[in-house]
């Protein structure tokens, strides 16, 4: 283990929702580093918990960890209702609240006030500018993009993006925290959707257009592109399992930053979002889902 992570000794996640607590089950599970869980909702901490639990049971059921392992991985696991509550020992914090420029700027303001001046301040947006968060804070060389893919457990991948200010000591640990969670790193530059969604979100968008359009049925977009080019699953089932209300925000980044009209957010997108079809998450989006007995 390089000295960079070694360092590392706890871990604090901001936002306990599906991305903030693959994370930190991430983090406690493969790392092995304590880790706290921020949200300011208590029934989205209640409800993220029992979702890690979930994980851990279904992977002592198949085999793959220990009742042991399970209870170990718990009790390296903590919570806290605000920033100001949280314990300000952190060596390292990933920020994974919503896709929300403003929110997002206000969380790393906090942070960046009640950690250490060594703490790295990590922030998993998927589209907007590190350099405009950074701005944000009172020390903008501690903070990085770390851009996790859903489902963390699962996704081996992890984009990292320096901002403009971000520190060379920042970019070092960063790698080798990632390293440690048992992740790839690609390293991408500080523009909208930096490489995954620069490329995917287009791709997602133009499938809503496809279907808005009548050029095909949902099932045939997503049959065409499963069986046709390989992919594990089709456009519109990707849309609802990452949720529609992401993507829409990805796509108007993309649009807004850049300014160039084939980013703009097709209207059947839009529309499924504001009818609260959000896919896999509300039970409704593309495709309905029932809830599980």
């Amino acid at each position: 283990m390089s000295s960079a992570a070694a360092s590392i000794k706890g871990l604090s996640v901001v936002g306990a929702g599906q991305m903030g607590i693959g994370i930190g089950l991430v983090a406690a599970r493969v790392a092995k580093l304590n880790v706290q869980f921020i949200d300011s909702s208590a029934e989205q901490l209640t409800k993220g918990l029992a979702f890690l639990d979930k994980l851990l049971v279904k992977d002592v059921g198949r085999g793959r960890c220990t009742e042991e392992e399970r209870s170990d991985i718990k009790a390296r696991i903590s919570t806290a209702g605000s920033v100001a509550a949280m314990a300000d020992t952190a060596d390292f914090v990933v920020e994974a609240v919503s896709e929300n420029v403003d929110l997002k700027r206000r969380v790393l303001a906090q942070l960046s006030e009640r950690l250490p001046e060594t703490a790295v301040l990590a922030t998993n947006t998927s589209s907007i500018s590190i350099t405009k968060l950074a701005a944000a804070t009172r020390r903008p060389d501690r903070v990085i993009g770390m851009h996790f893919m859903n489902p963390v457990p699962v996704m081996r991948l992890v984009e990292v993006i320096p901002g403009l200010q971000s520190s060379a000591a920042t970019l070092q640990t960063t790698l080798a925290l990632a390293q440690r969670l048992g992740k790839t790193t690609t390293m991408a530059q500080d523009v909208p959707g930096f490489i995954a969604n620069r490329l995917l979100m287009p791709y997602i968008n133009e499938a809503f257009v496809a279907l808005q359009e009548g050029i095909a049925s949902r099932e045939d977009i997503d049959t065409t592109m499963v069986l046709g080019a390989n992919n594990p699953m089709g456009p519109l089932t990707l849309a609802d399992f990452i949720g529609l209300d992401t993507c829409l925000a990805i796509m108007q980044v993309l649009h807004a930053e850049l300014g160039d009209s084939k980013y703009r957010p097709a209207v059947l997108l839009q529309k499924h979002v504001d009818a609260g079809w959000l896919g896999v998450k509300s039970g409704k989006g593309v495709y309905d889902y029932p809830p599980k007995k």
